[in-house]
């Protein structure tokens, strides 16, 4: 029987307030807990939290779950040491698509600064050859004297 810590919806529409539960992980939230751990209300200002602190250390010390979401918030809470986790899963397709414009900017990276360096080394060529040509000095003609008739 695997446990899990996680949020059960409560409240009115477009009023939530969560209960902080511990239950099967295979169960419904809304399926009978085995005990309430807390709760939390985000949308009163200030947000309400209250946790039993003491149970869900206990909870977890028998090999319960906390979900990402409950996880972030003993860790906010400081009742878990340890890094948050990321609540939001990004689709396979969705991270193909951001892979894909990613290739995209470094291909378009790549081509600038190829285009970058083609020009630095042709300006290079042109002031190289520039100063190999002999450089013609002007022809500077003498007055010619008018003959006297």
């Amino acid at each position: 029987m695997m446990l899990t810590i996680r949020l059960q919806r409560m409240g009115k529409k477009k009023n939530p307030t969560y209960r902080l539960i511990i239950s099967e992980k295979a169960r419904d939230t809304q399926y009978n807990s085995l005990e309430i751990l807390g709760h939390y209300s985000p949308t009163q200002i200030p947000k309400v939290l209250e946790l039993k602190a003491d149970r869900i250390k206990h909870w977890l010390s028998v090999g319960a779950q906390a979900s990402n979401t409950v996880h972030n918030i003993l860790v906010r809470e400081g009742i878990l040491e340890g890094k948050k986790k990321k609540s939001v899963r990004i689709t396979n397709k969705r991270k193909a698509k951001i892979e894909t414009k990613k290739a995209e900017s470094l291909e378009k990276e790549k081509a600038t600064k190829e285009a970058a360096e083609a020009a630095k080394v042709a300006a290079e060529e042109a002031k190289k050859a520039e100063e190999a040509t002999p450089v013609e000095e002007p022809v500077v003609e003498a007055p010619v004297e008018e003959a006297q008739a």
